[in-house]
């Protein structure tokens, strides 16, 4: 701007046909204006001079020249650009040094494009799709098998099982009875409805039950202590004749001792060692 009637607010030297710049509606010369007011390059530490464009971010200055990527030197001005450290970078330097990289296409994760994020991976949004049906997953609920993801309706249509009892697919866990899956939850004793997965139970007619019940209802009774014997864990028990011990109860019915592997007679009800049945 060039004036022909006023002074330099500060040095108080004519502005009469001198460039000149306004500050809060004060003139100041040139030279006055650039020491006053100038910002200092971030780049070179010059001053801007107030007939120089002055390029601005986040509180710091450069010249329009020096205003460049800090790795490869090109000019930033009017261009998309990243910050790092302080460091301006445009998009390009910036992606190949910190930007993530794709879990599926691995490529480069531009600055500014949507990335999706998943179990401490990274994806392109275009790359983040069902591996059936190769729709977008988005934030939708999704199923992962072999390192690929799948929408619900393709996982269950491609691999889900469905459970035995009530027919509903098994989405993940699940119970191997005879062959055949079964929710946890729908895993239960067929006579108290408890349920049996991580339980001992036993089979009867391709039923569980829990070990209570199989013993209320089917287990044989021990002739000696009349408790229930369920066998369980290889447990050892005696059969003669119709009647049932468990092995610690097979014993003389007079001397207590033990008949299991020995010989015995017996003499009504009772079972007896040999020499306790020739004494009699």
């Amino acid at each position: 701007m060039t004036s022909n009637q006023t002074d330099c607010h500060y040095c108080l030297q004519s502005l009469r046909g001198r460039k000149y710049a306004l500050r809060e509606e004060n003139a100041y010369c040139v030279t006055c204006y650039d020491n006053l007011f100038a910002n200092p390059c971030e780049e070179c530490k010059k001053p801007i001079e107030c007939d120089s464009k002055d390029l601005a971010y986040k509180g710091r200055h450069w010249h329009e020249r020096c205003f460049n990527c800090a790795k490869c030197s090109r000019s930033l001005v009017e261009k998309p650009f990243a910050a790092k450290d302080e460091l301006l970078l445009c998009t390009e330097c910036y992606s190949n040094e910190y930007s993530s990289k794709c879990f599926h296409c691995q490529k480069t994760i531009m600055p500014g494009s949507r990335k999706m994020e998943f179990k401490g991976s990274s994806w392109h949004e275009s790359c983040f799709v069902c591996q059936y049906c190769r729709q977008p997953l988005g934030t939708k609920p999704l199923i992962t098998k072999d390192n690929e993801n799948y929408c619900v309706p393709c996982f269950e249509k491609q691999f889900a099982h469905h459970c035995y009892s009530c027919k509903k697919v098994i989405t993940s866990g699940g119970v191997t009875y005879h062959d055949q899956p079964w929710h946890k939850e729908c895993f239960v004793c067929a006579g108290c409805k408890t349920q049996l997965s991580g339980q001992r139970f036993i089979s009867k007619d391709e039923y569980p039950y829990c070990v209570d019940c199989y013993s209320r209802f089917y287990a044989e009774k021990c002739a000696a202590c009349k408790k229930p014997i369920t066998a369980l864990g290889g447990a050892k028990f005696i059969s003669f004749e119709e009647r049932q011990w468990h092995g610690e109860c097979f014993n003389c019915a007079k001397c207590s001792v033990s008949l299991v592997g020995e010989e015995f007679l017996t003499k009504q009800d009772d079972v007896l060692c040999n020499e306790c049945g020739s004494a009699s």
